[in-house]
């Protein structure tokens, strides 16, 4: 008998990007409002997590879009727009890009390979 074991491939970035997808919704809500600055600590945040997992995977390419992501969204030295229908926009793009890393960021298990 034969074992067969499940593939080599993780998806790392998926549990922070889901994340950043729910507090990105949800600042949509809340975008003049002052939870704003919440969701804004949390994208940013996970926003580096997944950098670092694309990193790890040896997939740079997505830094260059989770890095302005991180930039945008970085409470501590903010980048203010003051128009709410960009930032309602920018809310929706970044869902789908981080979604997007998430999904196809892919690390290989040195271990089984």
């Amino acid at each position: 008998m034969r074992a067969t074991y499940p593939s080599s491939r993780r998806r790392n970035a998926l549990a922070p990007s889901i994340l950043a997808v729910i507090a990105l919704l949800i600042g949509v809500a809340v975008i003049t409002n002052e939870l704003f600055l919440i969701v804004r600590y949390a994208v940013s945040i996970l926003a580096l997590v997944m950098s670092v997992f694309a990193w790890q995977a040896r997939q740079w390419w997505w830094l260059i879009a989770l890095v302005p992501v991180a930039m945008l969204w970085n409470p501590v030295f903010p980048i203010d727009i003051d128009a709410p229908d960009l930032w309602l926009a920018l809310q929706y793009v970044a869902a789908l890009v981080m979604l997007a890393a998430g999904l196809l960021i892919v690390t290989e298990d040195a271990a089984r390979s």
